[in-house]
């Protein structure tokens, strides 16, 4: 069961960071067309609309990125103090209520969505026209991506309240956690302290 929980797991993440280099092309992007705008007078009208597809390809891919690392923002600031089992009954129930109507009918609007898309060969509204179509498909594959996501953590709720713990996830990039950080390079509170008192006395000295 780990190992299906963790392939699509897998999935997500090399979905996210493939389309994560929209950043590197973003950046690019917009630098470019800073220096052909102001110093060779010469902006371009497609440019905008290019930034636009990309951003949004960028924040749809990321969803099921960020379910896979559990690091969508919570709203309520009691879920961290609640027991394991009451935390996936929580997660179980919104699942149900509210993720698995809102992402199928997103993946099922948008697929309908970019097959008129591409029926008609849709293109932006600007003096230089651009293909709309083979964007509008991002919206499938990131909500076909997310859904399958979603039901891998809705497994994860029903063995966490079989087992009373949550499965295990597979490491990847995480905020800084002090405690790990100090025990990583073998630093107490009690030589932080010593360390802060230390500094204090020299820049006094020095005052």
């Amino acid at each position: 069961m780990r190992d299906s929980l963790w392939a699509v797991d897998r999935l997500s993440t090399f979905v996210g960071k493939l389309f994560a280099w929209t950043v590197v092309l973003l950046t690019l992007l917009i630098t470019w067309e800073v220096f052909s705008r102001y110093a060779l007078n010469k902006p371009h009208a497609w440019v905008l609309d290019m930034q636009i597809m990309l951003y949004g390809t960028l924040f749809m891919t990321a969803g099921a990125y960020t379910l896979s690392k559990n690091g969508h923002v919570r709203g309520d600031v009691l879920y961290g103090f609640f027991k394991p089992r009451t935390q996936a009954s929580i997660d179980l129930v919104l699942y149900v209520l509210f993720f698995l109507p809102g992402v199928v009918a997103l993946t099922w609007a948008g697929w309908h969505y970019a097959q008129e898309s591409l029926a008609i060969r849709e293109q932006t509204f600007s003096a230089d026209a651009l293909p709309l179509y083979p964007f509008k498909f991002v919206i499938p594959v990131a909500g076909g991506v997310l859904l399958l996501q979603g039901l891998v953590d809705i497994a994860r709720c029903v063995i966490c309240l079989r087992s009373g713990s949550w499965p295990a996830r597979e490491d990847d990039v995480e905020e800084v956690d002090v405690d790990k950080l100090k025990e990583m390079v073998h630093v107490s509170d009690a030589d932080v302290e010593a360390a802060a008192r230390e500094g204090a006395a020299s820049t006094g000295g020095r005052a």
